[in-house]
This record gives structure tokens, sequence and C-alpha cells, in this order.
């Protein structure tokens, strides 16, 4: 059981980093380049990459997807933190190494979810 949580665990890291990276590039990109007085740049880019204006048509629906997928990974994470390591020194050694680079694939995630989300949300209305 305890193998499988584990599973459980990185899966759901890997999908939150995955979503809260998806809503920097889709959502807050946008907003950044204006920001910075690139909006010509910004306009070449969407030649280059012109899947950036259909993915910012849905950027509710990423941003709720990204929500989610933290939440997840929050309780993946809480739920593993209270489980024991095996008695084995270098195991148990492995096992909190994991358990190290899962809390901070987590909190990278959620400061990449918040900073594209301040960009893509709060900053628009203050420009």
């Amino acid at each position: 059981m305890h193998l499988d949580q584990k599973i459980d665990e990185k899966a759901a890291n890997f999908f939150s980093l995955f979503a809260s990276s998806s809503t920097l590039i889709c959502c807050a990109l946008p907003a950044i380049f204006v920001a910075l007085g690139a909006g010509a740049s910004f306009a070449s880019l969407i030649t280059i990459f012109p899947f950036l204006i259909t993915l910012s048509q849905y950027k509710l629906y990423i941003t709720m997807f990204a929500v989610i997928m933290l939440i997840i990974a929050g309780y993946a994470n809480y739920v593993n933190a209270n489980l024991p390591c095996p008695a084995d020194p270098e195991l148990g050694r492995l096992c909190m190494e994991t358990r190290r680079k899962s809390k901070f694939i987590y909190f990278l995630s959620t400061g990449i979810f918040i900073f594209a989300t301040a960009f893509t949300y709060l900053v628009p209305n203050f420009l």
C-alpha cells in the first residue's frame, strides 16, 4: 500500500507541475510581454506558436485544472509525510530524499501557479 501511495504522489506532483507551468505559458506570458512593453515581440511569438491563442481562450479551464491538481498533490504529500519510512538505512534515506524532492516540486508548482495567476488575472487590471 505504501508503494501505491508513492506512485500516486509522484504522479500528482508531476501533473501539478505540468498544470501550473501550462498556466504560466498560456495565460501569464501575454500579460508579462505587455507589462514589459514587448507587445510586438509577443505578436511575432504568436506567429511562430499559433496554439498560444487557442490556449489563451481556455485559460479559466486551465487554471481550474491546475488548482485541482495542486490540491490533489498537496493531499498526497500530506498523507505520505505521515507514513513511516522503511527501517533499512538505505531505503529510509531514499524515502526521506524522495519526500524532500516531492515537497520541493509541490512548492515549486504552487509558486509557479501563484505567479502565473497573478500575471493572468491581477496585473492586467492594473495596466
